[in-house]
């Protein structure tokens, strides 16, 4: 297979929990090694729905996913099992971000090769964390949102690249460290180590969510500070809320009078 586009589309079909992170690193692979590239001869992209999925985990709505605390393993396991659920729908994402948009720069197909070979290692990593406590991926209740808002965003690049990666994504960079220190305080170093090089490889992911924003918004004539605000209101009212990780935000691409706009908005 020479085409980028149906290499995506083939990680995108793959509903295998081994299948799906293998198949992305694959064509992370073969991009690298120049045997993949972007086709203008590539179909056009069909409307999107929900990508290969495993008959587990059953989605249900947030509001229904019960609260667990870190005193048990039980809830340290469900805690694993939500973070591994981000990064198998991130897989998802990255590659979608390749078949839909077409006609990018090569850069910006190299930025999220590499992101979903990222995402798909993170996802191994988790899955194996979860079975040392006896379970696996599809034995906790998990939510639709992150590929819920890709079908939003599937008819605009801009949209997609403001409202994924620099929102719901970055809410990672905010939350992460809080985890950390909580699972590091029970002694579960073994899941600190993995959250802590998740945490640090995410800054580069937002950083090209933030990239390729930016590159939409000039293409477009459009002020980004201003445009982010209104999609905000239009996609993700409520979404952002306090303590934000202003230094790993700011290293993700938020100029400073983004991050001033943020922490008076979310007042």
């Amino acid at each position: 297979m020479s085409d980028l586009h149906a290499a995506a589309k083939a990680v995108l079909d793959c509903g295998d929990i081994e299948g799906k992170p293998r198949v992305a690193r694959a064509m992370a692979a073969a991009f690298v090694r120049g045997e993949l590239a972007a086709s203008d001869t590539s179909p056009p992209p069909e409307a999107i729905a929900m990508p290969g999925r495993p008959r587990t985990p059953k989605l249900v709505h947030p509001r229904e996913l019960p609260r667990r605390g870190f005193g048990s393993t039980e809830g340290r396991a469900a805690f694993i099992h939500a973070v591994a659920h981000i990064e198998f729908n991130a897989i998802d994402l990255a590659c979608d971000a390749i078949y839909r948009f077409r006609d990018m720069p090569a850069d910006y197909y190299t930025d999220w090769a590499m992101v979903a070979a990222d995402e798909a290692r993170h996802f191994m990593m988790l899955r194996e964390r979860l079975r040392a406590f006896g379970h696996d991926y599809g034995d906790f209740d998990a939510h639709n949102g992150l590929w819920e808002m890709a079908e939003k965003t599937a008819h605009d690049g801009l949209a997609r690249m403001a409202l994924v990666p620099r929102v719901l994504e970055a809410r990672g960079l905010d939350v992460t460290p809080g985890m950390i220190v909580k699972l590091r305080a029970l002694g579960d170093d073994a899941t600190v180590g993995i959250l802590e090089i998740i945490l640090r490889e995410e800054i580069a992911h937002v950083a090209a969510g933030s990239r390729w924003y930016r590159w939409h918004c000039e293409r477009a004539g459009v002020e980004p500070r201003m445009r982010f605000r209104e999609l905000l209101k239009a996609y993700a009212s409520g979404v952002l809320r306090k303590p934000f990780n202003i230094e790993a935000r700011a290293q993700a691409g938020f100029d400073p009078e983004e991050l001033e706009s943020l922490l008076a908005e979310s007042d």
